[in-house]
């Protein structure tokens, strides 16, 4: 199991009210909620390997280097993410916590966490459960194995269940081609123009015609009209440019660099001690009890 753990945190945040504070008054509610979201987690689906992936680079150099425009309505000041003050320092309790109960945390220099779970995926021999908000790692649904996302766009524990024969009921395409329809429609959350003047469905349309942005190209290349929907074709040229550097964005990488690390979920926390200090300092005693009798219990 594989858990975007920016995307959950957001979620915890905005989903709990400031008002769940530590002892001292700061707010927790982003901690608290991923926590309880993790036991959550394990206690219906029972993973034997956990991954909390992180953003090394929320917002990569070579994502910048294709599209300028990507994230870049999130960029606060500098090339900082926009992010709550009341959640900012919370994210370090997070990892903190994480680090006490033995549960892999991973992050790699230059790249999003959601290249960490496109490599993680990449590598696996087998099954594998990614926990994400982001329709982008749709892209790494896969049957044979399966590999499937568990989004939670209805919450944590109503989660959709996402696999290739739910990419295709949704969105009109073949299971394994959301990444080339996400380049031709675009992701304003991202960023991502898309191609001026194609929607949603002529974008299936041609994802489906074609089979791929690569065969699409080269029919746009061959100057054969076949299979373009009316008054498309024009756009797509015009656009060219924009499909070539797309898809460094848009494709999750499956190569990041990451440390040889133990990704067993642990039955007990690695430092039991630190764990106290955590639960006292931040008053996080009931979602760790609730989760450590999780863990204890498998």
């Amino acid at each position: 199991m594989l858990l975007d753990t920016p995307s959950l945190y957001f979620r915890a945040f905005f989903g709990i009210p400031e008002s769940i504070k530590a002892p001292d008054g700061s707010p927790v509610n982003a901690v608290r909620g991923l926590i309880d979201m993790i036991a959550t987690l394990v206690r219906k689906h029972s993973p034997d390997e956990l991954v909390a992936t992180m953003d090394a680079d929320w917002r990569p150099a070579f994502r910048v280097a294709a599209i300028p425009t990507y994230k870049a309505h999130r960029v606060a000041q500098g090339d900082a993410e926009e992010v709550p003050d009341a959640l900012v320092p919370q994210i370090a309790v997070i990892e903190e916590v994480l680090d006490a109960l033995g549960i892999a945390r991973l992050e790699s220099p230059g790249y999003e966490a959601d290249d960490v779970i496109g490599t993680l995926t990449h590598r696996a021999g087998g099954a594998v459960d990614i926990v994400t908000g982001d329709r982008d790692l749709f892209q790494l649904v896969e049957d044979a194995r399966p590999v499937r996302v568990l989004y939670t766009a209805r919450g944590i524990r109503n989660l959709q269940i996402v696999d290739e024969a739910f990419v295709t009921a949704k969105y009109g395409i073949p299971g394994r081609s959301y990444a080339d329809f996400a380049t031709l429609r675009g992701d304003p959350s991202d960023g991502l123009p898309g191609v001026a003047g194609v929607g949603e469905k002529t974008a299936a349309a041609l994802i489906t015609r074609f089979g791929s942005l690569e065969a699409l190209l080269r029919a746009l290349d061959a100057g054969t009209a076949d299979g373009f929907p009316a008054g498309s074709r024009t756009k797509l040229s015009a656009a060219r440019d924009y499909l070539r550097a797309a898809p460094a964005v848009v494709e999750v990488a499956s190569d990041a660099p990451l440390p040889e690390t133990d990704l067993t979920l642990p039955a007990k926390p690695r430092d039991p001690a630190a764990l106290v200090r955590l639960a006292d300092r931040w008053g996080l005693d009931g979602p760790l009890n609730r989760l450590l009798d999780t863990l204890n219990s498998r």
